[in-house]
């Protein structure tokens, strides 16, 4: 069968769910409504760490609309989305680690009735120490906030060196070393955090959430409830921007379960804005060491990256976090040996988990800023001195990451010359400068949350006589055009436009498993199995019509809704006669298609941390205006390149990089998880600072600069058609590109994030003092006692070969 051009891959085309949004027809969690429904509230701690002496619920049980009260006793079984962070309880049973931790829930006829009835609610703590950082966390081993992990108060510890460190440094012109820091932010999506339960007829659970991974709470809640996971049903509902913050599984959506079926009637929860921020699971503040060896051209010899994340009060994804930050930094440029030291500590401050980049954005700033330096010093373009040492296509990094193809080197080009980066950088007037920085990321990660050998997502499809195609999966369309993505593929397969193929996602009743929208992995995913299963449906209409029309099915071309003979094109039938003939000769149409990731090609432990299919790369030139009297630093212009491998909808993809700088320009600007405390460590404190919109500071249109977006096309063959990830990558680059043109602009270094005003105008003041000096950022990083180090070899040293596996939609471990 002739495939012949590509018709709907690389359209510019409305996306198959677009009429329902901007009509208001789509229905998000908090717009669901059931007969007879109730509402919960919870009541949170307000204080961050404390044991629970005794909570007092008489008189709120009595009280008016009142029909349940529950509390940690309901809820004795732990759960967590990794398996070795089972580490939180619905309702706090013992003890409360930050505050904000849920205690107890009140569910009654209305939100104001449970809210009234939460204020009855008396619970006496027995307060402990307060660990507030992780300066405290590594001094204070005592009391621990969890009994399991590492020594006190310390998660997780990882020591790694790839190939000889110690000799790339000796072979090493000039060593730099600098200290960073990331600050901590949320991801403040447009949509809170909202569920309803309910059971079915059969009397089996039934929760409507918007939640990323409806696998995941799948399992959570037949860990907690002690239910079969046959009995319970979960829709993820359209999400109004998940980011990752809606990844983990979350106590509300146990809660809110366990009240249906105790009471038999539907049970709804809305979280306030401020119980967003409580819930938080954002970017880990993370202060890091970097340490790079280069010749005088700059080539690099070894480098060495120390991390120290900030996890809040309990695990979530904490300890893959802990991996990605040193994880991804072999493969954007050549590193023949790499030292990483990571440390992730529990503090009693709401949890970290994956913000968009998942503990990449971090170490990615350190390193980029600190290329910036090396090239100023070395007297070097930091445009040339990325692009001498490239990482190769088709080659593995010194810590085993498979990198395919790579257009990373395309991606600066655009942005240097639409930008005039190579005539205008270090030439504009004070006040005015450009800066330039690349990244990469994953496009899915290479190992399940649960190991195991099954698929990591499938897709079915249900062709009947009158035409229509129906797709079933159980990836997550959180705003990123996941939808789209199925409809097209299956699309392209069939010779259909998207909007004919209906979507049936996120429903664990309905589609086969997919493991959610996270790490930008369901386009490339989800996007094999909707192919796998589309040939096979192919497979039998062409064999029906071929015998329907008399010809070879070989010669039959599917194309603008029909099936035809690709010698005499007039020979043919509508895609609808098509299938009928096909229904006819092999009965009831049914197809699946599944999708495994290539094996990775580390086999030492952490190695599961970093492999992908492919990587996106990105590279940014950011313009900005710094007032040098108060600071005030404005982004003028951002020039962004993505390498996509191939574009599905060139609309929705600069929707999502335009998506990214945002999101970026927040966190290199104004945007920061801060507490506040009282001196006493046995103080009620440690609270959010900013805990709304009106107090935490996001860009708004009057912050965001033109962006110019190139989409840089180099299909790779472990893609889908060739197409790579565009949700996470392009958000890397943006964060160094502004340090850098900041330092371009006024000649200082904020070596931190947010660059703030009064960071600015500090460092200024210092280098009116002292012209070497003019920097602002941490002075020290914290001893820490590293355990034993993995030593592994480099792929050169063991002689091993970077073959690629063959691409295809189903590449078994």
């Amino acid at each position: 069968m002739s495939r012949g051009p590509l018709q709907v891959i690389g359209q510019s085309l409305r996306r198959v769910d677009g009429r329902a949004k901007v009509t208001g027809q789509t229905r998000f969690a908090d717009d669901l409504a059931l007969p007879r429904m109730l509402h919960m509230r919870l009541l949170r701690s307000s204080v961050p760490h404390a044991r629970i002496v005794d909570i007092d619920t008489s008189a709120a049980e009595r009280a008016p609309g009142v029909k349940l009260v529950l509390t940690g006793a309901a809820f004795p079984i732990p759960f967590g989305i990794l398996p070795v962070s089972q580490d939180e309880h619905a309702l706090c049973t013992d003890r409360v680690r930050f505050v904000g931790d849920p205690v107890a829930a009140v569910v009654a006829t209305d939100e104001w009735a449970a809210e009234e009835a939460l204020g009855l609610i008396r619970v006496t703590y027995e307060p402990l120490p307060t660990i507030a950082d992780p300066e405290e966390a590594l001094a204070h081993p005592e009391p621990r906030i969890h009994s399991y992990g590492e020594e006190g108060n310390i998660h997780k510890r990882v020591a790694f060196d790839f190939g000889d460190v110690e000799a790339g440094f000796a072979a090493a012109e000039q060593v730099f070393e600098d200290l960073f820091y990331y600050a901590g932010s949320t991801h403040l999506p447009l949509e809170q955090h909202a569920t309803l339960a309910t059971l079915d007829p059969d009397g089996k659970l039934v929760v409507y959430s918007c939640t990323q991974t409806p696998h995941y709470l799948h399992r959570a809640l037949a860990r907690v409830l002690q239910l079969p996971a046959a009995h319970i049903r979960v829709v993820a509902t359209p999400n109004g921007g998940g980011f990752g913050g809606k990844s983990d599984p979350f106590n509300h959506e146990i809660v809110c379960a366990r009240a249906a079926m105790l009471l038999g009637r539907p049970v709804k929860i809305c979280l306030s804005r401020e119980e967003v921020f409580y819930c938080h699971r954002g970017r880990h503040p993370v202060l890091m060491r970097l340490r790079t060896g280069v010749r005088r051209d700059g080539t690099i010899t070894a480098m060495e990256l120390h991390t120290l994340l900030d996890g809040g009060a309990y695990g979530s994804y904490g300890v893959a976090s802990t991996f990605y930050t040193g994880a991804l930094q072999t493969v954007t440029y050549r590193v023949p040996a790499y030292r990483f030291r990571g440390c992730r500590v529990f503090t009693n401050k709401p949890p970290c988990g994956p913000k968009r980049g998942h503990g990449t954005p971090q170490p990615r700033f350190a390193q980029e800023v600190q290329l910036d330096k090396i090239a100023e010093a070395l007297g070097l373009c930091p445009a040339e001195l990325r692009l001498r040492q490239l990482m190769p296509p088709h080659a593995l990094t010194a810590n085993w990451l498979r990198v395919g193809t790579i257009g990373l080197a395309e991606c600066i080009r655009k942005v240097v010359e639409g930008s005039g980066f190579r005539e205008r950088h270090r030439r504009l007037p004070r006040g005015r400068g450009l800066g330039l920085a690349c990244s990469a990321y994953l496009c899915g990660a290479g190992l399940p949350i649960y190991w195991n050998d099954m698929p990591h997502s499938g897709v079915q499809l249900r062709l009947d006589r009158s035409g229509e195609v129906v797709a079933f999966c159980g990836a997550t369309e959180i705003g990123q055009g996941s939808d789209h993505v199925l409809a097209a593929c299956i699309a392209e397969v069939l010779g259909l436009m998207p909007h004919e193929v209906r979507v049936v996602t996120g429903d664990t009743a309905l589609g086969p498993v997919d493991l959610g929208s996270y790490s930008s992995r369901v386009t490339l995913m989800m996007g094999h199995a909707a192919i796998a299963a589309a040939e096979r449906a192919r497979t039998l209409v062409a064999e029906g019509a071929a015998a329907r029309l008399g010809v070879p099915a070989g010669r039959l071309v599917f194309a603008g809704g029909r099936v035809f003979d690709a010698e005499e094109p007039q020979r043919g039938l509508s895609f609808a006669e098509a299938v009928a003939a096909a229904e006819a000769r092999h009965g009831t149409l049914g197809t699946v298609g599944s999708y495994w990731p290539p094996p990775a090609a580390g086999r030492y432990k952490g190695a599961g941390v970093g492999p992908s299919p492919a990587y996106s790369y990105s590279a940014a030139v950011v313009e900005v205006e710094v007032d040098v009297d108060t600071g005030w630093v404005r982004v003028v212009r951002v020039h962004i390149a993505h390498d996509i491998g191939r574009c599905i909808n060139p609309v929705l993809a600069r929707g999502q990089v335009e998506g990214s700088v945002y999101m970026a320009l927040g966190e290199a600007l104004m945007e920061e998880q801060a507490f506040r405390r009282l001196p006493s460590r046995l103080s009620a404190a440690l609270v959010h600072k900013q805990p709304s919109m009106l107090e935490y500071k996001s860009p708004t249109c009057l912050e965001m600069p033109e962006v110019v977006t190139y989409l840089v096309e180099q299909p790779e063959p472990a893609g889908p058609f060739g197409a790579k990830e565009v949700g996470q990558g392009p958000l890397l680059p943006i964060p160094p590109a502004v340090a850098n043109a900041v330092y371009d602009a006024v000649g200082v270094r904020i070596d931190e994030l947010p660059i703030t005003p009064d960071k600015v105008l500090r460092a200024l003041q210092e280098r009116a003092r002292n012209p070497r000096r003019g920097r602002v950022g941490p002075e020290s990083f914290p001893h820490i006692e590293w355990p034993r180090v993995v030593r592994v070899p480099t792929p050169g040293e063991a002689g091993e070969a970077a073959a690629m596996p063959s691409p295809g939609a189903e590449v078994r471990p």
